[in-house]
């Protein structure tokens, strides 16, 4: 899946949670701006687990 920010071709690898719009999926680069925002919560999808050091996506 391809980042849903206009202009951006890299692999989605979070899901953004926002209160006040429907939910993306964005690339961490996206991810960690957007994530900044106070309500906004990023999650980790099953392909951010190579972007991510071990254990940072809270899966076992």
């Amino acid at each position: 899946m391809e980042c849903t920010q206009e202009g951006c071709e890299k692999e989605a690898t979070f899901e953004l949670h926002i209160p006040w719009a429907p939910n993306r999926a964005v690339c961490a680069a996206h991810a960690r701006v957007e994530a900044r925002a106070d309500g906004v919560v990023a999650d980790a999808l099953e392909t951010a687990d190579e972007e991510l050091p071990d254990g940072a996506a809270h899966r076992d």
